[in-house]
């Protein structure tokens, strides 16, 4: 099971877990509520070199479609295909089945821009209240 203490977060709702300089990224837990039930992926090409904030890849739920951004810049190098098949992985278990891409070549400099999860939480209650 994923230690959410190590994981770093986006403002847009995107999670980090960092291992040397590969980055695994997909939503959390709190977007997944809020877009409620994933019916589709469209997962980013493997290759792609992207920048922090750029957006990757797309997931639409019963609501609507929402931007999935990359946290942190680097080159994709795995999809999770098995969202294709079974896109409601986000939903049961966003930290780990429901991970959505793999970038290669992180830049730590980039984890200045993101969130603890404490940091993530109190940013999250504060955008609630609004």
């Amino acid at each position: 099971m994923t230690e959410l203490n190590q994981l770093r977060f986006s403002k847009t709702h995107e999670w980090l877990r960092l291992d040397a300089k590969t980055g695994t990224v997909g939503i959390t837990e709190h977007a997944q509520e809020e877009i409620s039930d994933v019916v589709f992926v469209e997962l980013p090409k493997v290759g792609r070199a992207v920048r922090q904030g750029e957006e990757v890849a797309v997931v639409e739920s019963v609501k609507a479609a929402f931007s999935i951004y990359s946290p942190v810049s680097g080159t994709i190098s795995k999809v999770n295909d098995g969202l294709v098949k079974d896109p409601g992985a986000i939903n049961r278990s966003p930290y780990e089945e429901g991970w959505i891409f793999l970038l290669d070549g992180v830049d730590g400099k980039d984890l200045i821009n993101l969130l603890t999860r404490e940091q993530y939480d109190q940013w999250v209650k504060g955008e609630e209240k609004h």
